[in-house]
């Protein structure tokens, strides 16, 4: 599977995501649709995006106890969606019914290790793992890799350790990817990365909002982006 560049659809509202998408075209990129607006518009933002013939990771994060995690998945997977993930943390068992619930036929599964917000003292301090960040990481993404799952989300600054761990046809898809003019402002996040040096350190998806959305020119930076993490250099 090739690389490929996510625009993450942080919007509130439907009129504002589309305004920004209609500013993108002719481009029909590959497109993250987050808590925010699934929760402001429902299932009807996936229907009309669908229509414009864009591929779409529902980015919903879903931990909760097995069963109700597979009766989620069943809904979801009406929706044509792509790509869906979980929580890495709700447990291999939780993991398993997911998929299971998915079928074959269903969007690639994917399951977040630790979020980008999340820095190795708060990690032990807060959470109370008292493991380095990046074992901890690692062994989320080997029992991702148990529970049948296609990849998981990432630090740019991982995929490739979790290359290492669980192949190189396992996903490490990544946010917190930012362009080198900005000086890696991190806003949030917390561990970040340049478009070329995700590439480089294995990522096989980004996941790009604010260099992009943000941007004066969205066109011109989304090219960019696909130049540094896509297209051979």
């Amino acid at each position: 599977m090739g690389k490929d560049v996510i625009i993450a659809l942080d919007f509130p509202t439907r009129e504002e995501t589309f305004n920004f998408l209609d500013r993108l075209l002719p481009e029909r990129p590959y497109v993250k649709v987050g808590m925010e607006l699934f929760y402001k518009e429902g299932p009807a933002i996936i229907h009309e995006l669908k229509e414009r013939g864009l591929r779409i990771f529902l980015d919903l994060k879903l931990h909760d106890i097995p069963h109700t995690v597979a009766q989620a998945m069943h809904s979801l997977k009406r929706l044509d969606i792509d790509m869906v993930n979980v929580h890495a943390a709700g447990t291999i068992e939780m993991m398993r019914a997911a998929k299971q619930a998915l079928g074959q036929d269903g969007p690639l599964l994917i399951a977040v290790t630790q979020l980008t917000s999340t820095d190795e003292k708060r990690m032990q301090e807060e959470l109370l793992i008292p493991h380095p960040l990046p074992d901890v990481v690692a062994t989320y993404a080997k029992n991702t890799k148990k529970a049948g799952l296609d990849g998981v989300v990432c630090s740019p600054q991982e995929a490739h350790l979790i290359h290492e761990h669980c192949g190189t046809d396992f996903l490490t898809i990544t946010p917190g990817v930012r362009f080198e003019a900005q000086t890696l402002v991190a806003d949030d996040q917390v561990r970040v990365m340049t478009p070329a040096r995700a590439k480089a350190g294995g990522a096989d998806y980004i996941v790009v909002g604010r260099p992009i959305t943000q941007s004066a020119d969205p066109l011109a930076a989304y090219h960019f982006c696909v130049q540094e993490f896509v297209d051979e250099m």
